[in-house]
């Protein structure tokens, strides 16, 4: 048990300063993703980071949203706010909700030309105040990533590029790569029409951290794994600080 949690703690030092923060004795908590959030650096979802998502077509957008919008719920789920900024949104802002996101505690910023939108994502990400800034833009090479992943590392704000048809898909300054993709909707009951949203979700490239796949429906108690893994996981309460 005593190497066992040496071993941890070299862990979260090297996490620390691969993330350019302090290290501390109490991680932040986890997010309750499961077997998703298991494949992440020190089994948590990190903070403080530039995440990628990707999507091709207008259905893996929406997807995309549906995805993004738990994961900001369960960033935001006492307190906090978000900046959403883009130039083309994508996102149905009454459908956040049903993800567990308080519509109040997001700002969206609709700006008309590529490089304010970059300009206003990497302004935001400075601002501590905010727990998380979302940024739709379509291309983004690997300095203006870098930018973006520099100021979080000050600021601590966790921030999401929601890349919607981009031309290339290169190497950038992203702790994750994600892409999230449909999959027909069923309900758990059985029973004939309509059911939860379900993904296939991909974690194409993680830093620290192990690539993977996984199919999941989302419900209000919490993700179901699908493909013989069936399970509910069901969300932890996340306290914002600072």
């Amino acid at each position: 048990m005593a190497d066992r949690k040496i071993i941890e703690q070299l862990q979260n030092q090297i996490l620390a300063l691969q993330e350019r923060r302090p290290a501390t004795d109490t991680p932040p908590a986890a997010l309750g993703l499961g077997e998703m959030e298991a494949a992440l650096p020190g089994k948590i979802f990190p903070r403080g980071a530039i995440h990628e998502l990707i999507s091709a077509a207008p259905e893996d957008a929406a997807c995309t949203n549906g995805f993004l919008s738990v994961l900001l719920g369960r960033l935001m789920h006492t307190s906090g706010h978000c900046l959403w900024v883009s130039t083309r949104r994508t996102i149905f802002p009454p459908a956040l909700k049903a993800f567990g996101v308080e519509p109040h505690r997001l700002v969206f910023v609709d700006t008309r030309k590529i490089k304010d939108t970059l300009w206003t994502i990497e302004e935001a990400l400075k601002c501590d105040a905010l727990t998380a800034v979302v940024g739709e833009i379509g291309e983004l090479d690997f300095n203006a990533s870098r930018r973006l992943q520099l100021a979080v590392e000050q600021s601590g704000v966790t921030g999401f590029v929601h890349r919607y048809h981009p031309r290339t898909v290169s190497a950038l300054a992203c702790t994750t790569r994600w892409k999230i993709t449909p999959l027909a909707s069923g309900a758990d009951d059985g029973l004939p029409g309509v059911g939860f949203p379900s993904w296939n979700v991909q974690l194409l490239k993680v830093r620290s951290g192990r690539p993977g796949e996984w199919q999941v429906r989302w419900s209000p108690e919490g993700f179901v794994y699908l493909g013989g893994r069936s399970r509910i996981v069901t969300p932890h309460i996340v306290r914002q600080t600072g």
